[in-house]
């Protein structure tokens, strides 16, 4: 089974990854289900502050870059 999800490659200072690794373990995930846990909570806060972010609002992002 091929994995359709998107590849995406991040710097980031050791000391931080290492720390991140520890929580994730504590937590029973691995460092990238944890990196996606603090994602989708960042995003659930931006929305419920500012809104939800529609795909429209995606599209014309992607325009303008």
């Amino acid at each position: 089974m091929q994995d359709k999800l998107p590849r995406y490659t991040m710097r980031i200072d050791r000391v931080l990854l290492n720390k991140l690794g520890y929580i994730a373990e504590y937590e029973g995930r691995t460092t990238n289900k944890q990196l996606e846990q603090l994602v989708k909570k960042c995003i659930l806060e931006f929305e419920k502050e500012h809104g939800e972010i529609k795909q429209t609002d995606l599209n014309e992002l992607k325009e303008n870059l």
